[in-house]
């Protein structure tokens, strides 16, 4: 008999919430093979069993909060049956004499050089196998990619199914009585609830704002995009063009890169620049290391890939801790102007709103040109106006000069 206990998840965090059990009683489960989504704080960790055998007993629900070190299924020795093949019992005799010794076989003969390299569980096998589904057309929730029974099992029920839907329908079942709805909130919900209410009442947060005429940018982008794409095959975005502008202003402005420890003001001596990205679970912020080393290219296919993995629920907690900056972009949605809050203890961060074409006093004339608002918002404990509004303006200037940001670069 095997435990299966709740893993170190990080220093910060002694406690998650079962997400979903990808293994019921009774189901057969192989050494490395996953048993349950945990969902924490900041990310969601899938925790494998170290036996094989029979899952014996769980001993938390779905929902429940469960602690570090704390044993939540066990698992037995013998076999069972398949996790996701419900029609086993209907199966000819000689197909359930294989269910019942499935290591006579351990090694699956696939039909095509593709299945032969996919990485997969062997139950995973023997069920794509039963259903016809080649396994290279799989897409698995496993960040290393290894194909489970559970994707399996999805692929062959909803092909187009994606990790944020599946996450969805784990969650609790909303209770609906035709006039209300309530649903309970997720973990990472609550998380991000409690921390924005902390930030608000811990800071003397401000906000100031400021316009940027995009015209030179965009023309810049639109003639240089074709050549950076085949240059760097990635494409060529306004986020590097932000954040390298910000890395600019924060050099130049040190206290924007900063956080109070106690007493003390702490300047951050790197630029780690955090990127919000809105998520189905909410939003998260990755984190572009170094991006004071890094040119417009590798800045792009940074934030491409956070991206990514952050819509795939893929991100570790490595890769949103430690920024000293937050970029956020409302504009993405449409928003015209907002006051962005505070990300941890950070004392600032900006925000991006939608580009809007409107008219502008250009010399003596009025031209139309599309403008974007910008807002900062900052810890007033550390930043005063001067350097928060130089701050911005700074940025504002790089961003309608882009000659002199390749410079600062």
């Amino acid at each position: 008999m095997a435990d299966i206990i709740v893993p170190e998840l990080a220093e910060s965090i002694t406690e998650g919430t079962i997400a979903q059990w990808l293994k019921q009683p009774g189901d057969t489960i192989e050494k490395g093979e996953f048993i349950v989504e945990l969902e924490t704080d900041k990310v969601n960790v899938e925790v494998i069993s170290e036996e094989a055998g029979v899952v014996s007993e769980l001993l938390a629900a779905e929902g429940d909060t469960v602690q570090v070190g704390q044993v939540i299924a066990r698992v037995g020795a013998g076999s069972g049956s398949a996790a996701s093949a419900p029609a086993a019992e209907t199966k000819a005799p000689e197909a359930s004499a294989q269910t019942e010794a499935p290591k006579a076989a351990p090694v699956a003969v696939e039909t095509t050089s593709e299945q032969d390299r996919t990485i997969a569980s062997p139950a995973a096998r023997k069920l794509a196998r039963e259903k016809g589904i080649n396994l290279s057309e799989i897409s698995p929730v496993d960040p290393m990619g290894r194909v489970r029974v559970q994707d399996v099992s999805a692929h062959s029920t909803a092909p187009a199914a994606t990790k944020a839907a599946i996450t969805t329908a784990a969650t609790a079942t909303p209770e609906d009585d035709g006039r209300f709805t309530r649903e309970k909130m997720s973990r990472r919900r609550q998380t991000i609830a409690s921390r924005l209410l902390e930030v608000r009442q811990s800071t003397a947060m401000l906000t100031t704002f400021n316009e940027i005429d995009m015209t030179n940018v965009m023309a810049l982008r639109s003639r240089k995009k074709d050549k950076f794409f085949d240059d760097h095959d990635v494409r060529l975005g306004f986020m590097s063009f932000f954040t390298k502008a910000v890395v600019a202003a924060l050099k130049k402005y040190p206290y924007v890169n900063s956080q109070i420890d106690g007493d003390y003001i702490v300047k951050n001596n790197f630029y780690d620049i955090g990127i919000a990205v809105s998520t189905e679970g909410g939003l998260v912020v990755p984190i572009v290391r170094d991006a004071d080393r890094k040119n417009f290219a590798e800045i792009e296919d940074n934030i491409g890939q956070l991206a990514k993995k952050a819509r795939d629920n893929k991100l570790a907690l490595s890769d949103m801790s430690g920024g000293s900056f937050t970029i956020t972009n409302g504009g993405v949605f449409g928003s015209l102007l907002s006051t962005p809050i505070l990300n941890g203890t950070q004392v600032g961060i900006l925000g991006m709103h939608t580009i809007q074409k409107r008219p502008i006093a250009v010399g003596e004339e009025i031209q139309i040109r599309p403008m974007m608002y910008v807002a900062l918002s900052y810890d007033h404990r550390v930043i005063d106006g001067k350097d928060s509004v130089g701050f911005l303006k700074m940025v504002k200037e790089l961003l309608e000069s882009p000659e002199d940001l390749m410079l600062n670069s």
